[in-house]
């Protein structure tokens, strides 16, 4: 990746973020903390304004908008495979705003991607087994209160097929075994517990903020569970 290029992924990487380190911006193009500081410098002298706080990272001030995307034949290719991929691994609430926000960056590809882009849909296919089903819309709403830290009520049934209503404090989401689980801290059992997202019969958003201070980390849940990552 020559210099130019990666001047204009880095403003993109930063737009995408609240808060970017230098550390992580070294690690995602593979460059020195000292050639991160300078490409930074070179962005601010062409007039982008980018700030930086203390123990948070960079960040491009609020109210500056890049003009529009322009994607590559590739780029446009596999966003067109992730639709795909999309419609067959997430519930329909993921799959009407992915195919929401599609339509909008299909707004900015050239007449002549349009054209191969919709030739292309129509030679992939993905065929999925008769388990998995994704007919629920849970997952955009446990994204939201994942992302907000906020309490969820649900109307759970369990492998025994007994009800039960639980508020919890959602941390993650991880697809295993061929299924959405959610984990969270359940108020009833005073832990964390892994719910499979498709036996949740009924979903609110209390918005009521997290009761427990610190979570633990998604990835050191990960490691109780029965399979190899």
């Amino acid at each position: 990746m020559n210099r130019i290029d990666r001047l204009f992924s880095i403003l993109t990487f930063l737009q995408s973020r609240k808060y970017v380190p230098a550390e992580k911006i070294a690690e995602k193009f593979n460059i020195s903390i000292r050639t991160v500081y300078r490409d930074i410098k070179a962005l601010c002298e062409s007039g982008i304004p980018i700030s930086f706080e203390a123990q948070k990272g960079y960040f491009v001030v609020q109210g500056y908008f890049l003009p529009p995307v322009a994607f590559s034949n590739e780029e446009a290719n596999a966003l067109l495979l992730t639709e795909v991929l999309v419609h067959g691994f997430a519930d329909k609430s993921i799959r009407n705003h992915y195919t929401s926000a599609l339509n909008k960056v299909k707004t900015v590809l050239r007449a002549a991607q349009k054209d191969k882009v919709e030739a292309l849909s129509d030679t992939i296919r993905l065929q999925l087994p008769q388990r998995l089903n994704n007919d629920s819309e849970h997952l955009s709403i446990l994204q939201t209160a994942i992302a907000n830290k906020q309490v969820v009520r649900l109307e759970y049934t369990n492998t025994k097929d007994e009800n039960s209503i639980r508020e919890v404090e959602p941390i993650g989401l991880i697809y295993y075994a061929f299924s959405w689980h959610l984990i969270a801290w359940c108020h009833l059992r005073k832990d964390y517990r892994d719910f499979k997202v498709q036996r949740i019969v009924k979903l609110q958003n209390t918005t009521v903020e997290f009761t427990v201070r610190e979570h633990i980390p998604l990835e050191q849940y990960m490691k109780q569970l029965p399979v190899d990552y």
